[in-house]
């Protein structure tokens, strides 16, 4: 699972009170949220210029689009809705994968950070995969 990036915690809002210590790794829906509250508070690191705005936008976009579509997934009203929402999810998270490569070709310090959350997108990418063709 993750490791603590030394931010805050990585839930900042939630339904239930108090929040549980460590989530499970098959809890999806707080999976994709930590990953792109991650990727936002990474997004506040890389220096702007316009290049970077461009990066930091797409990578935004792209990351938290994932868990976005994965919770209207989970709201789908048919089998084909469904593999489509989460063919999206898909999509958003090979996104995410080049963005986060753009930024480290733009910004090589942020490597190691980037690494991090290159890997949960791609473990995200084969989970989504596997939804889509069941």
């Amino acid at each position: 699972m993750w490791k603590d990036l030394g931010s805050p915690s990585p839930l900042l809002l939630h339904e239930n009170s108090p929040p549980s210590p460590a989530p499970h790794s098959w809890d999806l829906v707080e999976r994709v949220s930590v990953c792109g509250e991650r990727l936002v508070r990474f997004s506040k690191k890389i220096p702007r210029d316009p290049t970077n705005n461009r990066l930091i936008d797409q990578l935004v976009g792209a990351g938290t689009s994932v868990g976005a579509n994965y919770c209207e997934a989970n709201q789908a009203v048919s089998k084909r809705d469904f593999q489509n929402t989460i063919g999206r999810c898909v999509k958003e998270a090979k996104e995410t994968k080049f963005f986060l490569r753009m930024v480290v070709a733009s910004e090589p310090e942020l490597a190691s950070e980037a690494r991090v959350l290159y890997r949960e997108a791609h473990e995200l990418l084969l989970i989504f995969g596997s939804m889509r063709h069941k």
